[in-house]
């Protein structure tokens, strides 16, 4: 047994029990419930902050351009937390067999008890009450929404599961049966919450929202956005790849709530005008790793191959595997060269992205290039332009060409090697088979 074989087992086991493990997959569901609606939010907002806008238009005709588009991120990018517990309520009532639509409402419903309804009108103290923040919709509650969601649909299904529900005669009509049948466990479930509002009060923090953000999402969050976490992640995803696993779906599901928390502080700070606070986001970890080529930044990889490399069986799949990584997709290539469990090549596939990804972070922390500003790029955007719209800047572009170079770089003395091992195999096979 190689070295390979001795990981491979242990490894394959840990990732298929974190991929189908049922709160991250519902989790990752929840999250992609928001993806249509952030993408329509994040076209507005970027028309509205185009580069150079101030310089074509009067400061009044910009003025009422943000104006006229800025519900639009307002309605879909600031209330992310309502799409998630949406999401996570109907997905896992589902999967406990009953019905998701009153999961969904029962969650949300479930959050909204949990919310402040106060806003402070200015430094004074004084506050505004029957309002809600949108903050409390957003960055802010993103981990109130998500823990709250799950206990939510998981009470309701467990409540109706033992039957304490009101059944009606099959002459009813299917929807108004089916709301008797949740009125119990609504009215159960939504008295738990209600207490949990009613306990909070009396605590120094007011409320589980500031409670939760203080004792939990804080601590994780400057946890997950450093430098080191954002390589040992990109590490495991790399790995993951190479035994056949998908890295991202699993890394992701863990991540998600922290990386989308910090873009959506981002995302506020960019529409309030303030300085972006966050390099590492969901847009950071897609933009500046997928989407120079997909999983591993293989697109200068099948570049390099195609225009230097002689390989016949290289020059093939490259020629297969260049249209879709164009656009990020590139299992062809993982699948095709191959790179899945191939020692060969096992270190610059590793090893690339992680000092990649080290120079976009050094590249914005330093101010170089600019952070990414919220807005959600698909991570089929072709590379450049998905760096200028994530940063809203063309130093973003630029940035993702150097970091190419960098992968380039560390790939092309292996695949010297490579090339140069194939070629020998493959005049072999051509002297055999003559």
């Amino acid at each position: 047994m190689n070295l390979f074989e001795k990981f491979e087992e242990p490894i394959m086991v840990l990732g298929e029990k974190l991929n189908n493990n049922k709160i991250l997959r519902i989790l990752r569901d929840a999250f992609m419930l928001a993806f249509p609606l952030t993408i329509f939010g994040s076209i507005m907002l970027v028309i509205s902050n185009l580069p150079y806008l101030d310089k074509i238009l009067s400061p009044e005709g910009l003025a009422m351009l943000q104006g006229m588009l800025g519900p639009a991120s307002t309605a879909t990018m600031s209330i992310a937390t309502v799409f998630v517990t949406l999401g996570i309520g109907y997905y896992l009532s589902k999967d406990e067999g009953v019905d998701g639509l009153f999961g969904a409402a029962i969650s949300f419903s479930s959050f909204l008890l949990l919310t402040p309804y106060e806003v402070p009108v200015d430094e004074t103290g004084l506050m505004v009450s029957n309002v809600i923040s949108i903050d409390r919709l957003g960055a802010k509650s993103m981990f109130v929404g998500i823990l709250g969601s799950f206990f939510a649909a998981w009470l309701y299904a467990k409540i109706v599961k033992k039957n304490w529900v009101i059944k009606m005669p099959p002459s009813v009509p299917p929807a108004v049966s089916k709301s008797f049948v949740a009125l119990i466990p609504a009215v159960l479930t939504l008295s738990v919450f209600l207490i949990l509002r009613i306990i909070f009060s009396f605590t120094p923090w007011g409320n589980i929202h500031d409670f939760i953000y203080e004792i939990i999402q804080t601590p994780l969050i400057g946890l997950g956005k450093g430098v080191v976490p954002t390589i040992i992640a990109i590490f495991v995803i790399q790995v993951l790849w190479f035994f056949g696993l998908h890295g991202q779906i699993i890394i992701n599901s863990v991540m998600e709530p922290i990386w989308g928390t910090l873009t959506l502080e981002n995302l506020e700070a960019f529409k309030a005008g303030l300085d972006v606070p966050n390099v590492v986001t969901k847009q950071f970890i897609e933009i500046f790793t997928v989407s120079l080529g997909g999983t591993g930044m293989t697109l200068i990889v099948l570049i390099i191959v195609l225009t230097l490399m002689k390989s016949k069986q290289l020059k093939e799949v490259g020629k297969l595997a260049l249209p879709a990584g164009i656009f990020n997709v590139n299992e062809p290539a993982i699948f095709g060269f191959p790179i899945v469990l191939n020692p060969a090549i096992v270190i610059p596939w590793i090893l690339a992205p992680m000092v990649s990804t080290l120079v976009a972070y050094i590249a914005m922390s330093t101010g170089i290039v600019p952070k990414t500003t919220g807005v959600t790029v698909p991570w089929t955007t072709p590379v450049f332009i998905s760096g200028m719209l994530a940063t809203n800047s063309i130093r973003g572009g630029i940035l993702q060409l150097v970091q190419m170079l960098v992968v380039g770089t560390i790939w092309f003395p292996f695949l010297k090697v490579w090339d140069k091992k194939n070629i020998q195999d493959e005049k072999e096979f051509e002297s055999e088979n003559l």
